[in-house]
């Protein structure tokens, strides 16, 4: 199960899985979202080659917290962790990119901070946020976790829901805060 957050993961994951056997599914929203960029402002993924079961860190927490997270969300928790840095707060950000597949190098990165927040366009109780948490506690996590993503019933598009449901950059930087205490 894949969700890309970008254009270019997306092109990168498309021709990477294209001709594996069995099953994959490869979730978008249809909807154009920004490139992620790095700490110089270029592209993240741009020619970065797809490894399916493998997360990305796009921001280092040095010593803080960590949000994951996939999808159209990942650049709203971008937005948000780069304004929570500029304030100070030290937080970190994981694309998780393959759903099912738990990559044991960034759950041994995850289960050292002292928080972990998911931040999902999924229902909060049935998304991979409701068994991450579980995930984490398997290898040895102890410190706080949250995931928040859809909960509210509503109508309109991606753009209404994404502020309503607190996916937004401000809801995601309340959630954390909520976390860093």
């Amino acid at each position: 199960m894949y969700f890309p957050a970008d254009q270019h993961q997306f092109a990168a994951c498309v021709k990477t899985i294209f001709n594996d056997p069995g099953l994959r599914f490869l979730f978008s929203t249809r909807a154009p979202v920004p490139d992620l960029l790095d700490e110089n402002g270029k592209p993240f993924y741009k020619d970065k080659e797809f490894r399916p079961g493998k997360d990305d860190e796009l921001r280092d927490a040095e010593g803080g917290g960590y949000v994951v997270s996939f999808g159209e969300v990942t650049y709203r928790a971008l937005d948000a962790i780069i304004r929570l840095n500029e304030q100070g707060i030290k937080v970190g950000l994981i694309n998780k990119s393959t759903l099912n597949v738990y990559d044991e190098e960034i759950m041994k990165l995850l289960i050292k901070a002292p928080w972990v927040l998911v931040a999902e366009g999924w229902n909060v109780k049935t998304g991979m946020g409701s068994r991450f948490g579980s995930e984490l506690l398997k290898r040895g996590f102890k410190g706080k976790y949250n995931n928040i993503g859809t909960h509210l019933e509503g109508c309109g598009g991606l753009w209404q829901q994404m502020g309503y449901q607190g996916l937004d950059p401000e809801g995601i930087s309340k959630a954390i805060k909520a976390l860093v205490g």
